[in-house]
């Protein structure tokens, strides 16, 4: 967070690239560390163990940032000062330049996803299901997992942010990459005290072997009794037949040729899978629609670290003699975060469980909140933003500090802030308690996926507004300089969109069946129901 929240303004004060462009090379590279989730999970689930994915995928990153600190450090990676005008604009940098920096952001982006992928599957696993204590703190580790993470972004957009702007990015960096060192002596120092579980194989091999073979068994009736249909997983292991997606079950018809010839009871799982891996194959793609119907709000999300950040440095941001730093309006945001998290963890679960009889609200209702709260986020950063440009257009569009107070902008980073707070924790829990065992990992990183397709979704919907709104004279909603454009229209189109997605959202949740009927926050039933990973 503490790079992507102020990039934007390195690239286009020090590498002097145009707003739209700036803001698609921060909206690209989160997006790629959070798909590489994807990555990290396989590799977790697959062969590697949580606890060595987490330790290797560290170190990468570490090598990322101090990547990073090296190249904003020697001048000739970038190119010389200048300041634009009317008359003048300024040599933006070189293709080699560019190359080289994105060589250090998208190897921080190969650790940062690896390492997401596993931390919070890893903390699940040090909870133990047969413990009543461990149950009962086990429901509060999602928002405090999350606090804490919100604690090292709040650290990283005030403190980090003001040595970027005011002692030199590369020191910065510097100290991200010693910062991270020591957080990776400090996780090998409890390798013997972690419980740990056992990869189960992996889980991309088990769905295709499921698609497989229901692909090649299409033409085949189903038995007329599903007690028909294959199954050799122990009944305490069981996930029993449910009635949606009645293609996949063909996987589990048995017919001549799915036993391995000279073998007794072993099939062969291209040809025959049981009723429970199929089970397994039909949670994950009961997933899928309501993944798909998150994508927006880190879309959303996605403007409070580019365009909000660029809206920053061009208002009034002075209290006294120090001047805020743009990246660091963020901290609002941030703080949003925290104080719904303390008022949610302190004040409305302990409410909600007296009252309702359950220890807050379900997983997607707080998804259907952060949906709600990020739609009113953009709508509120559409008012603001049209104030901004009346400021601009009277005093002229070229002022470098228009006479405008920054704190116009809190509303929208504290509803999206608020937003985040509900949606993370909801989606977290929603990810890990519905998917199977086994493949706890892998849905950990389908939830990021939803992060890395928000960020690309943002670049994608910025190059086509400008493309569809740009006149020949490079001007249009999103021109290089936002003062002469209507960010206002774009925080207007998203606001719309995220309306519509909320009603597809709402109808995804009445046709989605859970899978686990219980609490959505007592999740430690079904969290660690893997075997014990190999040690570090």
């Amino acid at each position: 967070m503490g790079i992507a929240v102020n990039l934007v303004t390195y690239l286009v004060g020090t590498m002097h690239l145009p707003s739209s462009t700036s803001a698609n090379v921060v909206t690209d590279f989160m997006g790629t560390a959070f798909l590489l989730c994807l990555l990290g999970g396989f590799l977790a689930d697959s062969f590697l163990g949580r606890c060595k994915t987490i330790a290797i995928f560290a170190i990468i990153q570490t090598l990322g940032t101090g990547t990073l600190a090296i190249v904003t450090k020697l001048p000739q990676l970038r190119p010389p000062p200048c300041h634009a005008s009317a008359s003048h604009t300024c040599k933006p940098a070189s293709g080699f330049q560019m190359g080289i920096l994105y060589m250090a952001l998208y190897l921080t982006a190969l650790g940062t996803g690896g390492l997401k992928s596993s931390v919070s599957g890893f903390g699940t696993d040090q909870f133990d299901e047969k413990d009543e204590k461990e149950k009962a703190q086990m429901a509060y580790f999602f928002n405090r997992f999350f606090f804490f993470i919100s604690t090292g972004t709040l650290m990283a957009v005030t403190v980090l942010v003001y040595l970027q702007d005011q002692v030199g990015r590369s020191w910065a960096y510097g100290i991200c990459s010693v910062s991270m060192f020591v957080a990776i002596l400090i996780f090998l120092s409890g390798t013997k005290r972690y419980r740990y579980k056992k990869s189960l194989g992996s889980p991309i091999v088990r769905i295709s072997q499921v698609i497989i073979a229901a692909i090649n068994k299409r033409k085949m009736e189903l038995p007329y009794n599903v007690e028909l249909l294959y199954e050799d997983t122990p009944e305490a292991k069981r996930i029993h037949h449910t009635d949606q997606f009645h293609f996949l079950d063909k996987a589990a018809i048995v017919s001549e040729g799915d036993f391995e010839r000279n073998v007794v009871s072993a099939p062969n799982p291209w040809k025959l899978c049981s009723v429970t891996r199929v089970e397994e194959v039909k949670m994950m793609v009961g997933l899928l629609p309501i993944w798909a119907t998150t994508i927006i709000f880190w879309t959303t999300y996605a403007q409070m670290i580019t365009f909000s950040v660029e809206q920053a440095s061009n208002m009034e941001r002075s209290i006294g003699g120090f001047q805020i730093p743009a990246g660091s309006l963020t901290v609002f945001f941030v703080a949003a975060i925290l104080i719904t998290l303390a008022v949610y963890d302190r004040l409305i679960m302990p409410f909600w469980k007296k009252w309702k009889g359950k220890p807050g609200f379900t997983n997607l209702q707080r998804i259907a909140i952060g949906l709600v709260l990020s739609t009113f986020g953009m709508a509120a950063a559409a008012v603001v933003e049209k104030k901004r440009l009346a400021v601009a257009r009277a005093v002229g569009a070229t002022t470098a500090t228009l006479p405008i107070s920054v704190f116009l902008l809190i509303p929208q980073f504290f509803l999206v802030g608020a937003g985040e707070a509900f949606i993370y924790t909801g989606q977290l829990d929603f990810f890990i308690t519905q998917s199977p065992k086994g493949m706890k990992t892998m849905s950990t990183g389908l939830f990021l996926t939803t992060l890395s397709l928000g960020f690309f979704v943002s670049s994608f919907l910025v190059s086509v507004v400008k493309g569809v709104t740009g006149s020949n004279d490079g001007q249009g909603w999103l021109p290089d300089n936002i003062n002469h454009g209507r960010l206002d229209c774009f925080y207007g189109l998203l606001a719309v969109l995220g309306i519509i997605n909320f009603v597809l959202y709402l109808v995804c949740t009445v046709w989605y069946k859970p899978w686990n009927p219980k609490p959505a926050l007592q999740m430690e039933t079904i969290v660690n129901g893997s075997s014990a990973e190999d040690k570090c």
